[in-house]
């Protein structure tokens, strides 16, 4: 890709070393499916999916790899638990800083009968759980909250969460699109019920592959939003409830769950917290230099804060869209502006609906690309 990419919130680029192979290397030399096949290509192709299920609980600490679900990105795992679980009467609570892939099912749900609070952040995009204790009632049944802001990235007290959902027995569902690979996510030491990730950003692995992981008692409560083969229990006409067919029905993208693999081995090697203090680094320096040009307003944490690897920016005397396609066209610098599908978010940071310019680096950035991205973005105005 010519020019300088910095929309890593949205898709990383470049992958992690080995994805492009693994993803080229299965469909030049096994292409076949599993479960289906008592051919040794098929049974290599399970142990490649199933250790990738273990790569995904190592990195999260989740102890069973059978309860580690595949799909086709995060918005549809969201979509399988919300209404797999949700049922008409049920209360849900979430931050004023959720994604679409949350708000959008959940207003979807609403319409059925399912009862929806929204916890108020500041306009910084934090959240207090005293605030959210004013919101539990005798039906609330969970909480889904995303662990950082794909606008701000603001980074929520989702250890806090956790222990407050377990104290009154509330399901506690984590959209952790924007943590993978930046943060250390622990799984029993969030309490969390279930968690939903996405294979192409932080993990660095390819588009099209995401999942989520259930504990035992939620696995049990969810239905299954698709059902068809699964190459178990054939001569039933119902969806195996075992795990992890009752949510895994048809082909797999195993292209994907291959170049995950290799990602996971990457992110395993090189440490998340080597990658999270190499984009701490890159985003703290970027923050500190736009800071200092006029006109230019930070949205959300200061440069110390708890943060991902995320600057948005305002220009309230500017076309925010217009800055950015004035550094693409004249620099090649590839940013994301408006409203990034959080909505709630921009209204909590209030950038809406004007939205903001999002940069956001990759470990795989330089002090270069920094410095010329701010060099940029001066001569742009």
């Amino acid at each position: 890709m010519n020019g300088l990419y910095l929309d890593n919130a949205a898709t990383s680029f470049p992958k992690a070393p080995g994805v492009a192979e693994a993803v080229a290397g299965f469909l030049t030399n096994n292409g076949c499916n599993i479960n289906r096949g008592l051919y040794t290509a098929s049974f290599e192709a399970a142990n490649i999916v199933y250790e990738t299920r273990e790569l995904l609980c190592n990195l999260f600490n989740f102890p069973k790899p059978e309860n580690v679900i595949f799909t086709k990105n995060i918005t549809e795992s969201l979509n399988v638990i919300l209404k797999g679980l949700l049922k008409p009467g049920d209360h849900v609570i979430v931050s004023s800083m959720e994604h679409n892939a949350v708000m959008r099912p959940l207003a979807s749900l609403a319409e059925k009968g399912v009862e929806l609070s929204t916890v108020l952040c500041n306009n910084k995009g934090e959240l207090r759980t005293s605030d959210l204790c004013l919101h539990i009632r005798p039906n609330t049944k969970a909480v889904i909250m995303t662990h950082a802001s794909n606008v701000s990235g603001t980074i929520l007290p989702l250890e806090e969460v956790g222990k407050l959902c377990r104290e009154h027995n509330l399901f506690f569902i984590i959209d952790c699109a924007q943590t993978a690979g930046f943060l250390t996510i622990d799984f029993v030491k969030l309490k969390a019920d279930a968690l939903a990730f996405t294979g192409h950003k932080g993990l660095l692995g390819p588009q099209g592959i995401g999942g989520f992981y259930l504990n035992d008692k939620l696995a049990s409560l969810v239905e299954p939003l698709i059902e068809g083969g699964t190459g178990s229990a054939s001569e039933s006409v119902l969806q195996p409830n075992y795990m992890p067919d009752r949510f895994e029905a048809g082909t797999l993208n195993l292209p994907g769950i291959y170049g995950l693999n290799a990602s996971l081995k990457y992110l395993l090697s090189e440490g998340i917290t080597t990658i999270r203090e190499k984009e701490l680094n890159l985003v703290h320096r970027f923050i500190q230099k736009a800071q200092t040009i006029p006109g230019v307003q930070l949205i959300g944490p200061e440069p110390k804060q708890d943060r991902t690897g995320i600057a948005s920016l305002n220009f309230p005397h500017l076309d925010n869209a217009e800055v950015s396609y004035q550094l693409f066209i004249s620099f090649g610098i590839m940013t994301r502006c408006g409203l990034h599908c959080a909505p709630s978010a921009h209204q909590t940071l209030k950038t809406f609906p004007h939205g903001t310019l999002r940069f956001s680096f990759s470990h795989f950035n330089s002090i270069q690309d920094v410095d010329y991205a701010i060099n940029s973005l001066i001569k742009s105005f």
